[in-house]
């Protein structure tokens, strides 16, 4: 599903304009990125939450010239689902 699908399902049943279906969620979207970015994470009860994880200090390889380099610890954005929304996709989707 794309961001032009979910716009679209959201506004066939709530019967609104798809372009202020569309702005709402842009604007959801900013404000997720942007509490991550100053360090706050966002939970959405029953659905999930927007978390900061720290990656450890690392040794890594450059394959091309063959040297080892050292990846400094950094932080990135994760999504950890809600119990409910986990069970619900443990139940619902099949294993291929």
């Amino acid at each position: 599903m794309t961001k032009a699908d979910l716009v679209a399902n959201i506004s066939d049943k709530l019967g609104l304009e798809k372009n202020e279906v569309q702005a709402t969620i842009e604007t959801f979207m900013e404000e997720v990125k942007n509490s991550l970015e100053r360090g706050e994470n966002v939970y959405l009860r029953g659905f999930g939450s927007f978390i900061i994880k720290t990656r450890a200090e690392k040794t890594g390889r450059n394959i091309s010239k063959n040297t080892t380099i050292k990846i400094p610890a950094h932080n990135i954005p994760a999504f950890k689902p809600a119990k409910v929304f986990l069970e619900g996709v443990k139940n619902n989707v099949k294993v291929n």
